[in-house]
């Protein structure tokens, strides 16, 4: 397989990059919209293809699911940080490690799914009464460094496109 080719199936959205132009109301639409994009792949998805790696090396599409679960609660809590807290600082996690727990292997991505739908409806109910004053609250994460919520709402708005694309492509 070639660089480019890896690249593509690492990366099938692209890579992610902040606008500071970014529309907000459309990246909350993404994030509205991830969980039912999310099942609609994986429940056209047999149990061998919930085991099947998205790229060489890379996670199942049941770790990707139950990722996705575990890294969009991590955002939601951290954009309620952002809002009460000045200046709130991320608690960073190792996702890698995280895709290793025996929950985030099994192949039964139906809790990770219903989580997303619940998580989901609380946080855009939430982010459609940000203000554009609040979507600027400045936030350090340790490993990106210092953001503002604009731009942590546009990551994650990626992030469940990134991931649907993962999904997509074991389907292919």
């Amino acid at each position: 397989m070639t660089d480019l080719a890896l690249e593509t199936l690492r990366f099938p959205v692209g890579k992610f990059k902040a606008d500071p132009n970014a529309d907000m109301a459309a990246m909350i639409d993404q994030i509205a919209a991830a969980p039912a994009n999310l099942a609609k792949l994986a429940e056209r998805m047999t149990p061998a293809q919930l085991a099947t790696p998205y790229r060489p090396g890379g996670w199942t599409a049941a770790q990707v699911v139950n990722h996705v679960a575990d890294s969009h609660m991590n955002a939601y809590i951290r954009t309620r940080f952002a809002l009460v807290e000045d200046n709130f600082t991320v608690k960073p996690y190792d996702e890698n490690v995280w895709a290793g727990l025996v929950d985030a292997k099994s192949t039964d991505v139906a809790p990770s799914l219903s989580i997303l739908k619940g998580l989901h409806a609380r946080w855009v109910t939430l982010l459609r009464t940000v203000t554009p004053e609040q979507f600027q609250r400045p936030l350090l994460h340790p490993e990106r460094g210092p953001m503002t919520l604009h731009t942590l709402i546009q990551l994650y708005a990626w992030h469940g496109r990134h991931h649907a694309g993962h999904l997509a492509s074991i389907l292919k």
